[in-house]
């Protein structure tokens, strides 16, 4: 049976088991559950640290996962990324007291600290940093420069918010862009039918999100016009009306388009508008 790690708690717990069941897998937990099996689906829900997940999927344990980029490459672990999720997006950056001046290239020979110190060192070894020194902690990095821990941060930002509530301001361009990703041993396991299922499904919702579906009535003297704005992913679909000089027409559109395109449908006649939910497709 197939074995797919979760966070199990956290951002990225609520939106994967969200993202799980709308693809039709019984993932949601009565309780505190380290186990669900979803027999129908013959897969097997294990809940696990986001921290510690990318380690047992990469040591053959279970063979698949759903955690960070930036925990992931942190952990060293040897696995892949199967697939980008579109969710929990930040970024790992370096951060400095804002009133200090300091660049980048200051932090050479300066004591950063950080939760991620294996991403961290990536980078140093990268900008030839040698002198530098990894403070290592296992959270609340911002505090650390205030409390003469550490000259500098490297952590993953999401708003900035807290790094600015704490007087820290980042500086250069971050090193890495992280989302929550879809991980496996290597790219061969997605070959196997229950992967390859669970792929689709999950493709399938993720590209129902990006789009919707809209249905108006329009005058035929005008179709062509209305078609134009919404080519649909093949072709619109038309239908004839009891009143002959009109027709109805249903099309996929891109979600973020949707208020524009419904104005300027309206600009030119057409009525009855409706803009719906998709809940899954396929292409």
């Amino acid at each position: 049976m197939l074995q797919l790690a979760i966070p199990n708690k956290g951002a990225l717990s609520e939106t994967a088991i969200a993202l799980l069941s709308e693809a039709g897998y019984q993932c949601r937990r009565n309780g505190r559950e380290l186990i669900l099996t979803d027999k129908e689906n013959e897969i097997d829900f294990v809940f696990l640290r986001p921290r510690d997940i990318a380690i047992y999927v990469g040591s053959g344990i279970i063979d698949l996962g759903i955690t960070g980029r930036d925990l992931t490459i942190d952990s060293s672990a040897p696995v892949v990324e199967i697939m980008p999720l579109g969710y929990g997006r930040s970024r790992f950056c370096f951060a400095v007291p804002k009133d200090s001046g300091m660049t980048v290239d200051d932090l050479n020979g300066k004591r950063i600290a950080t939760s991620y110190p294996h991403l961290l060192k990536l980078e140093l070894d990268k900008r030839q940093f040698s002198s530098s020194r990894i403070v290592k902690l296992d959270g609340a990095v911002e505090i650390s420069i205030r409390l003469g821990v550490a000259d500098a941060i490297a952590d993953v930002v999401e708003s900035g918010t807290t790094l600015r509530e704490a007087g820290l301001m980042i500086v250069g361009e971050p090193m890495l862009y992280s989302e929550a990703v879809l991980i496996g041993r290597n790219q061969s396991v997605s070959q196997c039918p229950e992967v390859s299922r669970l792929l689709g499904r999950i493709r399938g919702i993720m590209l129902a999100r990006e789009y919707a579906m809209i249905e108006y009535d329009v005058r035929k003297c005008d179709l062509e016009k209305c078609c134009a704005l919404t080519p649909g992913v093949e072709a619109p679909t038309v239908s004839p009306l009891n009143n002959a000089d009109w027709v109805a027409v249903k099309s996929m559109i891109k979600r973020k388009e949707s208020n524009r395109i419904m104005d300027e449908l309206h600009a030119l006649g057409a009525t009855g508008i409706i803009i719906s939910d998709i809940r899954a497709c396929r292409m």
